[in-house]
């Protein structure tokens, strides 16, 4: 845990006790900060209350006491409108600030020289910075992973020499965070996400711009319009900035050619690592997650050796394209996280033999824009809710078949890939749906897909480097 002393002895307002508003809350309470802290859900302020944190109703309270506000990251700050508890936080003139602006002011306070690398963006995010604290991590270096991943930042260590801190920022975060300053920040993609809190893509886009506007490096992918105009107006300001890019070659900043990382300066290049044979690392998407990688990793002084070295025993994230099993040709991937027609393009994109289970809760829009990828289907099986309008969509298209369930789409599937003459045959579970209809979350569901490819008979555990048997 990090102590928040730097509200030491003064009184602090808290909305939102779920996970990380009860992390900041016990961080704050450490530190010396008096704390109220509120939720509307009656049962997390009786688990708050159980865990010894003041809890008061906020909306009775004397807002001109507080110092600062906390707001959970979760909850509508500007829109669609601001909640009760962030009105009454502008109204008595009280800042209102994050968990990860209170790990900012704690870094400042106690270790400023201490590297902090920030990633945002709107798909890659988690994969990237899971890649840049296992490229850490096996160098023998001390990485601290937090923030939209995995812990709370305030439960991280505290700041100290030695210590690389690798955080995943959503926008609501960086919007809850003004003195946010990376030593590497990362702006990985923009496409239109999170409208509904932040109303317009103008104010998606501004508030993900900041990260790496208030970096010492800003590392931005430039394969879109809009973050190829922040790259370009961050250097018109003097910022430094390295650019990377999937599809062609800058001047100054990294780039792919075929498997190599390329890094060019002054109009010359050379290799800094190889994505060949890591089979946790396929796909396009995640060839720019590899480039941010590297080039924060590089921005933070690690050498291209230790980089090659991280990318290499990178086992992947659970739930993204995650590399199951092998039994001979077929390699059974689970991409769960795949909600919808856009999250489930990438991995359909980085096979071109698929056995393809999908379906589930649908979304607006359905699977009409993963067409151009159909080629790479050679059998789909449809569970769930969407069959229907899924099958409508493959039409003559894709040849396909209603399995209802995951495990029968898996039986299935497994069979006939069993039977497919190609180089390698994938099992594909990247449902381009919700899991409600059928499971608890998508977690839940690509659990059940690994057990059950798991269990089948000759299946075997796949090695995250090569693609082959651990």
């Amino acid at each position: 845990m990090i102590p928040v002393s730097t509200l030491s002895g003064r009184k602090v307002a808290l909305f939102g006790l779920g996970g990380s508003g009860l992390a900041t809350a016990e961080a704050l309470a450490a530190g010396g900060a008096e704390v109220a802290a509120w939720d509307d859900n009656a049962a997390s302020v009786d688990k708050a209350r159980a865990a010894g944190i003041a809890v008061a109703d906020l909306r009775e309270a004397d807002w001109s006491a507080f110092a600062s506000f906390v707001l959970s990251p979760g909850v509508p700050l500007t829109h669609p409108e601001p909640h009760w508890s962030a009105k009454l936080a502008k109204e008595a003139g009280v800042e209102i600030i994050g968990d990860i602006e209170l790990f900012c002011r704690e870094r400042a306070a106690l270790a400023p020289a201490a590297p902090l690398i920030a990633i945002t963006g709107t798909n890659g995010k988690s994969t990237t910075t899971a890649l840049i604290a296992h490229i850490i991590a096996h160098s023998g270096r001390d990485a601290q992973m937090g923030g939209n991943i995995g812990r709370a930042a305030l439960t991280l260590d505290p700041p100290g020499p030695g210590r690389i801190y690798v955080l995943e920022c959503s926008s609501y975060q960086i919007e809850l965070a003004p003195s946010l300053n990376p030593t590497a920040g990362i702006l990985l993609n923009l496409t239109p996400d999170h409208l509904d809190r932040h109303g317009t893509m103008a104010r998606y886009a501004a508030i993900k711009e900041r990260l790496v506007a208030a970096s010492d490096t800003a590392i931005v992918g430039v394969d879109d319009a809009l973050c190829a105009a922040i790259a370009d107006r961050l250097a018109k300001a003097g910022r430094p900035v390295v650019r990377i890019s999937t599809g062609m070659a800058p001047d100054d900043g990294l780039y792919t050619a075929g498997a190599d990382l390329m890094r060019a300066t002054g109009g010359r290049a050379k290799r800094v690592a190889s994505l060949d044979g890591i089979g946790s690392l396929r796909g396009r998407h995640n060839a720019q997650n590899a480039l941010a990688a590297a080039a924060a990793c590089l921005a933070v002084g690690l050498t291209e050796a230790e980089i090659q070295a991280g990318l290499a025993t990178f086992p992947g994230l659970a739930h993204r394209m995650e590399q199951v099993g092998r039994r001979g040709h077929v390699l059974f991937v689970n991409d769960s996280k795949a909600t919808n027609a856009e999250a489930a393009a990438p991995a359909l994109s980085s096979f071109p033999r698929i056995y393809w289970i999908a379906g589930g809760l649908p979304k607006e829009g359905g699977i009409e824009a993963l067409r151009p990828l159909f080629s790479h289907v050679a059998r789909a099986y449809l569970i769930g809710e969407a069959a229907s309008a899924f099958s409508a969509t493959l039409g003559e298209a894709v040849p396909h078949e209603d399995a209802g369930t995951l495990h029968a789409a898996l039986a299935r599937a497994a069979e006939d890939a069993a039977r497919d003459d190609a180089g390698e045959a994938v099992v594909l579970l990247s449902p381009a749906c919700a899991s409600f209809d059928q499971f608890r979350n998508f977690e839940v569901r690509g659990d059940a897909f690994r057990t059950a490819a798991l269990a089948l008979a000759g299946v075997e555990p796949v090695s995250a480097r090569t693609g082959g048997i651990d």
